[in-house]
């Protein structure tokens, strides 16, 4: 098939989401068997997934994005899209996923301890790194 054929560009596509769903599996220090038990699905469908091989990848994509802390678009493209496009350090999408994982009440207690470490880091005249 000949680089600009639909089939092709399909092919070029599916082996972007196979790389982006491993590096940001990694990125999160996550195993491709807790990756499986967080979306529901058999390790090999993820290990197939990430390998380009048959799997069902797009029926699941939406749970995958959630669980991996990225946008859809970017599974598909690359590109950040919407909301999540702010997270854009491993670290980043890390403390992201790891937020939707906790309770509300988590959650909240989370965000005071930001606060509190934000004012201390203020007050010793830290500045935010960028």
């Amino acid at each position: 098939m000949k680089p600009g054929h639909p089939a092709a560009d399909g092919q070029a596509a599916l082996e972007g989401v196979a790389a982006r769903i491993r590096e940001s599996r990694r990125s999160l220090g996550l195993t491709q068997e807790e990756l499986a038990r967080r979306i529901g699905v058999s390790r090999s469908a993820i290990a197939q997934w990430e390998t380009d091989r048959t799997g069902q990848v797009r029926a699941n994509l939406a749970r995958v994005a959630a669980v991996l802390g990225v946008s859809i678009g970017y599974l598909l493209t690359g590109e950040s899209y919407g909301i999540e496009s702010g997270a854009e350090t491993a670290d980043e999408r890390a403390l992201l996923n790891l937020y939707r994982q906790i309770q509300d009440a988590g959650r909240a207690e989370l965000l005071r301890l930001a606060r509190r470490i934000l004012v201390v880091q203020e007050q010793s005249g830290v500045r935010r790194r960028s």
